[in-house]
Parts: structure tokens; C-alpha cells; sequence
């Protein structure tokens, strides 16, 4: 992802770089930042206005010397393809102004790291859908360290939650999946069976299921699945649904 830091000091363009830095190392891993930088609008004007521009996110500060942040972010709907704009600034008074331009965030300085987090994880999720929609019925699209992975239904065995992101299993890899679970039930339910809140598995890696302890619901039950050598856990509520899909498989072919 290339990012545009536009600021007139340069030490707040160096606090901003470090803590992008410390933002791709968190968890769940960011795609590679790059990052560019301009002392004033004039500068960034020259980079944005280039035919080949490859700016995704611009963090552009308000008051500058010559033409200040808010007349450089109205330029920007001439463009054909502009970049996120988020308004970093110290204080909140354009707020206002800054959300009728289309920002996608306003951070006051100085910045934290968990709040610079928080408005990366948001771009990431708005361009989610239109990653999505070049996804054919049988394949995901994973973003995975700077590359696009398109990811065969077929070879997934499940989805699980894990705090704000889904992990996609295979049974040679795990990916990243910046999606929610409840959507990948509605889009996949087909194949896909909810054994677990936090659960989805592939209807037909479905092998068996058994006694299990759990260290948050006690004793219960979890299934096996093909390919992966840990159990999953089963809920009470979902027990029912996993029973009835183990007796509609088919008999094994001999």
C-alpha cells in the first residue's frame, strides 16, 4: 500500500513513519507499506497529479504554509482514481470540514498507535467488497503479504474467528482473512457448516465426531476433519446440525 505523508515538519513526518512501521508489524499483519512524503500541498500536488501515481492513502495535515490541507483535499475530486484521505492535525476545530470532503478519518496529533491501527484496519475493510466482487463462485481472494491469493473453496477445510479477523485453513496453509464469519455462512452455506460461534467447517472434510474437553465449555464434543490433525470444537447448540451432516454423507466409494 502506498501512503503519502504530507506535513511541514519533519518530525511529525518521521513520528508518523515509525509508528506505520510499528502498525505493519501488528496482528493481523498489514500489507507492505510505502511511504512517500511531501513538505507542503505544492509537493504533494506533483506526486498525486502524476500519470503514474500509485497513491492508495493520503495523511495530510491541515495547516501549512502556501495552500493548507483542506484546499489540497478539494483538488482531489478532480482526480480520476483519489486516494483515502485522512486529515491528521492538532487539533479537532475542522472536523466538520474535513468529513464534507470525504475524509475516511480525522486523527488529532499527536497520533497513537491503536488509533492509527484502528483507521488502517477501516480502509482495509472498505476495500473488502470490491476485492470481493472479482471473486468467482469457487474461489476467495486473500490479501497476503503485498499479494492478491485467489484461494479455491475447494481446499478449504474451515473458517475461524480470531478477534477482528477470520483464519481460512487449508490443509497445507492458514491465511488472513479481513471478513466476518457471518457473511462467509451466508455467501458459503452450501459447503460450509457452522459447527461453533467461532466456527465454520467444509461439509464434505466432515470425518467424525467425538468426546472432547474443552477449557472454556467443559466436556462436549469436537469434530475431525480431513487433512488437519486437531479436533475443533463442537457447540451444544450446532451438535444437531453436524449430526444430521455426518448421516447424509455419502458411504465411502471401496
Amino acid at each position: 500500500m502506498h501512503i503519502l505523508l504530507v506535513d511541514d515538519e519533519a518530525l511529525a513526518r518521521s513520528r508518523l513513519r515509525t509508528l506505520l512501521a510499528d502498525a505493519a508489524r501488528s496482528d493481523p499483519p498489514l500489507p507492505p507499506l510505502v511511504v512517500h512524503e511531501a513538505a507542503d500541498s505544492a509537493q504533494a500536488w506533483a506526486l498525486l497529479d502524476a500519470p503514474d501515481c500509485a497513491i492508495e492513502l493520503l495523511l495530510l495535515d491541515i495547516h501549512m504554509p502556501g495552500q493548507d490541507g483542506l484546499s489540497l483535499a478539494e483538488r482531489l475530486r478532480g482526480l480520476a482514481q483519489p486516494p483515502a484521505l485522512v486529515f491528521v492535525t492538532a487539533n479537532s476545530q475542522h472536523a466538520v470540514d474535513a468529513f464534507e470532503l470525504d475524509a475516511l478519518d480525522y486523527l488529532t496529533k499527536p497520533v497513537r498507535l491503536a488509533r492509527l491501527q484502528q483507521m488502517l484496519a477501516k480502509l482495509l475493510r472498505q476495500r473488502l467488497p470490491a476485492a470481493a466482487a472479482q471473486e468467482s463462485p469457487g474461489t476467495l481472494l486473500i490479501q497476503d503479504r503485498g499479494r492478491t491469493e485467489r484461494v479455491p473453496l475447494a481446499e478449504v477445510v474451515y473458517f475461524k474467528a480470531e478477534l477482528k479477523y477470520v483464519t481460512v485453513r487449508t490443509a497445507e496453509h492458514s491465511y488472513i482473512l479481513d471478513s466476518a464469519l457471518g457473511e462467509l455462512e451466508t455467501r458459503h452455506a452450501a459447503q460450509f457448516l457452522r459447527i461453533h460461534r467461532n466456527a465454520l467447517v467444509a461439509r464434505r472434510a466432515l470425518r467424525a465426531l467425538e468426546k472432547h474437553h474443552d477449557a472454556e465449555e467443559g466436556d462436549g464434543w469436537a469434530v475431525r476433519l480431513d487433512g488437519i490433525d486437531e479436533p475443533l470444537a463442537v457447540s451444544r447448540r450446532q451438535l444437531p446440525g453436524v449430526r444430521a451432516a455426518l448421516r447424509d454423507q455419502p458411504e465411502p466409494s471401496v
